[in-house]
């Protein structure tokens, strides 16, 4: 399974298309839409712009690497007969499942670490040691689970298919759980959908910490159930396209 690992991660780092949108791109749209009034605050919340934006950029990064990576390289995968092949070895399928769902968080960390490089020496962020720690491990450990419902929907959709359902989920996430907007200036609606989704509960743990708290046990808790959520859906694809196949 280390094997895997690292081959997953080299190929990765590999492709300049795929590390330019996922670790490039989340501190410059940072830059874009907190830079010009940094310092307001946000309504509902106890951070600033900058503050906010800062831990959903780096959210924003880690996603784009761990779920739309994950779900179009192993449709692709599929139908190119690279994951038949795995078959043949001795790697089970949770191996298989746990190596993807790993390589992909590890590739999101420098996104996040960009971002957190942005705030402190463009934007002007000043947190304590503790909370810039805090900040980045909350927001590698959480991105775990969008890279399980990566590996999900890869089994799931075809090669075709994949780009646009995997689309569909990101905006939607992202949109109701907060991640471009703060969740306060949404409708009321969206606010109740929004705080069973995920993304919500992502970006809440990093933000907690940036306003001197702890992460909320019921955001982690959440977090965790949707991991085990993915994670179990993607093995159980796993098993059903290898019966198929």
């Amino acid at each position: 399974m280390k094997t895997l690992v690292r081959l997953e991660i080299t190929r990765t780092l590999r492709n300049k298309k795929f590390m330019f949108f996922s670790v490039i791109y989340p501190p410059a749209l940072y830059l874009i839409i907190a830079g010009r009034n940094s310092t307001a605050e946000m309504p509902g919340l106890a951070i600033d712009m900058k503050l906010y934006y800062m831990v959903a950029m780096a959210a924003f990064g880690a996603i784009t690497a761990v779920l739309m990576g994950n779900s179009e390289r192993i449709a692709k995968e599929r139908e190119t007969g690279w994951v038949r092949q795995l078959r043949l070895t001795a790697l089970p399928g949770r191996g298989y499942v746990t190596a993807k769902i790993a390589s992909a968080a590890t590739v999101s960390l420098p996104s996040i670490l960009l971002v957190l490089v942005t705030g402190a020496a463009v934007m002007g962020v000043r947190l304590e040691a503790w909370q810039w720690v805090a900040v980045a491990l909350c927001s590698w450990a959480g991105s775990f689970v969008f890279a399980a419902l990566g590996v999900a929907i890869g089994y799931l959709a075809t090669g075709d298919a994949v780009r646009p359902i995997t689309m569909l989920c990101y905006f939607g996430l992202a949109f109701m759980g907060g991640l471009w907007l703060p969740s306060s200036s949404l409708p009321g609606w969206v606010q109740d959908i929004g705080e069973w989704l995920p993304t919500h509960a992502y970006i809440a743990l990093g933000q907690a910490v940036e306003a001197g708290d702890a992460p909320h046990a019921g955001d982690a808790g959440l977090l965790l159930a949707y991991l085990v959520l993915f994670a179990s859906a993607a093995a159980w694809l796993y098993r059903k396209d290898t019966r198929t196949a």
